[in-house]
């Protein structure tokens, strides 16, 4: 059995390449299509069943210099626009058969338009889904829409999405959730365990891979730290949010665990655990995506719910997990996260749970005030709780 280090040495590697090789290999080896999304969510089951590899885009974070992309999008909307359009322009994307941008707010609207234009050649969709979530309403919608992009990638790849193939990519992914959901209780439960860095890597590195091999690499992570010895740090609990979908440098992650804080749930990545609820089969595995979405999704500053008690979940959040306080971390100019932010503040100023923020680019690669400012954060939480 390997330990810890390798694995996460290993799947590091794939996370960081952003010439995208395993992805070049797995078409080499298979002959297949592959299609990219982007954050915050897509129903990755629907491209594994049309037989083609599902690659999440996150953006080309402090390892792609943008100076194309610059000259495409004004200067005060988040990073992840720019990076995606200089990957595209400087053919770190060519492997790509096509892309999926989700409804996550404007700026991917218009990138998913930037991208067409961009790239005519190249299969474009952009994923709408429903703002009502009665399943018989905005559900009989967001199945069509569905429905129109397995046609769309059926055709492509000469696989049709039938029944019984997406029943069994959903039953994949109900495994990878399965496993992810694992690591975020043992992450919990025993922090020191569970690096957030390395659990961040671990859930990454399947944006390349396909689900099976993400699975074993899930299980073999799973199995080398609940064997390690790793020790107990006297660490501040917080809970990090804001980071849906630009996503941070792996540094800053670091640096929030070297300055004191145990980060025991977040929203980094969340597209790769947007439903943590097995979607199951039942009898129609259209209906168990379209339930998956509308019952059972992710509370996130992009998902609009009617009537919903902003900032209960959050409060909430902290309680499961026994968070003694809250970083808000968002993307600069994630108009979602930072409008968002101050009714989350106040339910937690009403619990009586404290909070800091900042935000952050993708590129950003000093982190000093990052690490004063929540060491300074991890510090207070320790002290006050010991005082009361």
């Amino acid at each position: 059995m390997r330990k810890p280090e390798p694995i996460i040495a290993e799947a590091e590697e794939i996370v960081l390449d952003t010439h995208l090789a395993r992805v070049k290999a797995w078409k080499e080896r298979t002959g297949g299509k592959a299609i990219g999304f982007l954050p915050v969510y897509v129903p990755r089951e629907i491209i594994t069943a049309a037989g083609m590899l599902p690659v999440g885009v996150a953006g080309g974070g402090d390892q792609v210099e943008i100076i194309r992309g610059d000259a495409y999008f004004q200067s005060y909307i988040c990073q992840i626009p720019r990076s995606v359009i200089e990957m595209g322009l400087i053919h770190r994307l060519d492997c790509l058969d096509g892309m999926i941008f989700p409804a996550t707010c404007d700026v991917i609207r218009n990138l998913s338009g930037m991208w067409k234009m961009l790239f005519p050649d190249k299969y474009v969709h952009y994923l709408d889904v429903p703002h009502n979530h009665d399943p018989d309403v905005g559900g009989r919608f967001y199945e069509h829409e569905l429905r129109g992009i397995a046609k769309d990638l059926g055709d492509m790849s000469g696989v049709e999405v039938t029944d019984e193939r997406l029943a069994a990519a959903v039953a994949l992914y109900d495994e990878n959730r399965a496993l992810i959901e694992q690591l975020y209780d043992l992450r919990s439960a025993q922090p020191e365990l569970v690096p957030t860095a390395e659990l961040y890597v671990m859930m990454r590195v399947g944006y390349s891979l396909p689900v099976d091999e993400h699975n074993d690499l899930l299980r073999e992570y799973l199995e080398s730290i609940r064997a390690s010895d790793r020790k107990v740090l006297d660490q501040a609990r917080v809970v990090v949010i804001g980071a849906f979908c630009e996503q941070p440098p792996l540094g800053l992650i670091k640096t929030l665990e070297r300055a004191g804080c145990y980060i025991v749930d977040d929203d980094l990545l969340l597209g790769a655990h947007f439903v943590p609820e097995q979607i199951g089969g039942g009898p129609s595995p259209w209906r168990a995506l379209v339930d998956a979405w509308c019952l059972h999704g992710h509370h996130t500053a992009s998902r609009y719910v009617h009537g919903e008690n902003k900032g209960k979940y959050l409060v909430d959040m902290c309680r499961e997990r026994r968070a003694e306080g809250v970083i808000f971390c968002a993307p600069s100019f994630c108009d979602p996260a930072l409008l968002e932010q101050p009714m989350l503040q106040d339910a937690l100023d009403e619990a009586g749970i404290a909070h800091t923020n900042f935000k952050y680019a993708e590129n950003t690669a000093q982190f000093h005030s990052i690490h004063e400012q929540s060491g300074t954060f991890a510090d207070s939480i320790k002290l006050w709780s010991e005082a009361s």
